[in-house]
């Protein structure tokens, strides 16, 4: 029997002169543990004087996770945090009661033609740290655990694995890896969290003898240790951990409770959100597509 349960194919989102590949939240999984969105960006490439100009805006009760595999962003936020990331490394931006950030390409990656290639997700805080106050973490590559088995290169990006923790701090049980695999490298994924899914950055990922086609999400069966195996060189991310309970999400908002986000809705619209050091623009609120926010379970 497959311990694939259900395979999930992401939507293409255009963010404004490159792509970004969406697997969570998707019309038939939401959420896999606490992972409630999953974008895979790029890889694009920018000519010179061009690059990311994600403007400044808001967040409540999720964290933001910046994992890059090429390139750099520069990070700003309404704490005053201003930091430059780079492959390898993690930024984890717990939003709590409400932050606001902008995320752009340094003016080093604009002198030149540039590529980036990242991945970035949101976890849902539990409800208990939901109005926590919002923090900032940059965790520099050097201290991300990271280790060569089977032919696999593995980086720790937050949880356990193997015997070895991660520095990132976690406020629900989680595992995060980044999976560089040779041809026949082997990697045996325990069974310690209940949910968990597999996505294949690259064509040659094969999950218990089934192969993945490039940017599929496999959700797996919980209870199973799962064997990941490449058919040549080939890369893939592994999410999971316990559920925290159903969410509801809205543009950038995502919360508990649908009135919360109703709340920072207009709370945004009328400028009671802290601001951006050194950043005048802003995204505006969207117009409503939607009359409420949507159930995530």
């Amino acid at each position: 029997m497959s311990s694939i349960i259900q395979l999930l194919a992401p939507h293409i989102k255009d963010l404004g002169g490159f792509n970004a590949r969406r697997s969570l939240p998707h019309d038939e999984r939401m959420m896999i543990g606490s992972f409630i969105f999953f974008d895979h960006l790029g890889p694009a490439v920018f000519p010179p004087g061009k690059g990311v100009d994600v403007r400044p805006h808001p967040h409540i009760n999720l964290a933001t996770v910046t994992y890059l595999f090429e390139g750099a962003l520069l990070h700003r936020d309404s704490l005053g945090s201003i930091r430059e990331i780079q492959p390898g490394a993690v930024n984890w931006m717990s939003a709590g009661s409400g932050i606001v950030h902008s995320e752009r390409s340094p003016q080093s990656e604009r002198n030149r033609e540039s590529t980036l290639h990242a991945i970035q997700t949101w976890v849902a805080l539990p409800e208990a740290e939901e109005e926590s106050e919002p923090w900032f973490r940059h965790y520099p590559s050097a201290d991300i655990p990271t280790w060569t088995e089977n032919g696999v290169d593995i980086t720790l990006i937050a949880g356990e694995s193997k015997g070895k923790i991660s520095p990132v701090e976690i406020l629900s049980p989680t595992i995060y890896l980044d999976l560089v695999f040779t041809s026949k490298g082997k990697f045996m994924l325990s069974a310690e969290c209940s949910e968990r899914a597999i996505y294949s950055i690259t064509p040659g990922i094969v999950v218990d003898g089934q192969q993945l086609e490039q940017h599929q999400m496999a959700v797996l069966a919980p209870d199973s240790e799962v064997e990941i195996t490449a058919k040549s060189n080939a890369r893939c991310m592994v999410i999971g951990g316990e559920p925290v309970g159903k969410r509801h999400k809205w543009w950038n908002f995502v919360s508990s409770r649908p009135e919360r986000i109703e709340r920072a809705k207009q709370d945004w619209q009328s400028g009671k959100f802290p601001q951006v050091p050194q950043e005048t623009e802003f995204i505006p609120l969207p117009e409503e597509e939607i009359a409420r926010p949507q159930p995530l379970s």
